[in-house]
């Protein structure tokens, strides 16, 4: 039985996000048992992953929801740990996407300036598990009018996961919250 959940949001967004917000509120609400956490995630994906793992501590009994770059690092985590992670519309090879994206930027939430270098697209790189070792670990939610990442990587990469492909929508997800009883499900919360 999962303990506690964690959300990793995506590339510049924060606890603060609508789906973030979104699905701490459902867990508040039908799942007050749970240790639920949204975090806001550095954006060097090195310090991201060591401050996921941090949280975490030492339980095993921990689910995963990523959104976008967020899937991506719940990904990284879940192929260590052996854990349940869903993920909405995850980034697969994210170095490939996030190189158009180097510069400077500012997190409203954490209140602090932030570079992405050519240096964490590296490490994005070197993360990458080449293939998944528990795809049936893995619960996806895609769309195909994501305009920001191609859908079919994602179905290419998680083959074997549980996978809900909805056609249009858009990268934010489109009616996510009624996913959420979805996700709580698969998390194994019972």
């Amino acid at each position: 039985m999962t303990k506690k959940v964690v959300y990793l949001h995506g590339f510049a967004s924060s606890s603060q996000s609508e789906k973030a917000v979104l699905t701490s509120a459902f867990f508040a609400r039908y799942y007050p048992h749970i240790d639920y956490a949204a975090l806001d995630l550095p954006y060097a994906p090195d310090a991201a992953l060591a401050l996921i793992r941090q949280h975490i501590g030492q339980t095993t009994e921990v689910a995963l929801i990523g959104s976008s770059l967020g899937g991506f690092l719940a990904t990284c985590i879940a192929e260590q740990l052996g854990c349940r992670a869903c993920l909405i519309n995850p980034a697969v090879a994210p170095h490939k996407v996030l190189h158009q994206h180097l510069g400077r930027y500012y997190h409203p939430v954490l209140q602090q300036h932030y570079e992405v270098t050519a240096e964490h697209m590296s490490v994005l790189e070197q993360l990458m598990p080449m293939t998944l070792k528990q795809p049936q670990n893995y619960l996806l939610l895609l769309q195909s009018g994501d305009e920001v990442l191609d859908y079919r990587l994602a179905l290419d990469y998680y083959q074997g996961a549980s996978i809900k492909l909805s056609e249009g929508g858009d990268h934010s997800y489109v009616g996510f919250a009624a996913e959420l009883e979805t996700i709580a499900n698969f998390c194994q919360l019972a």
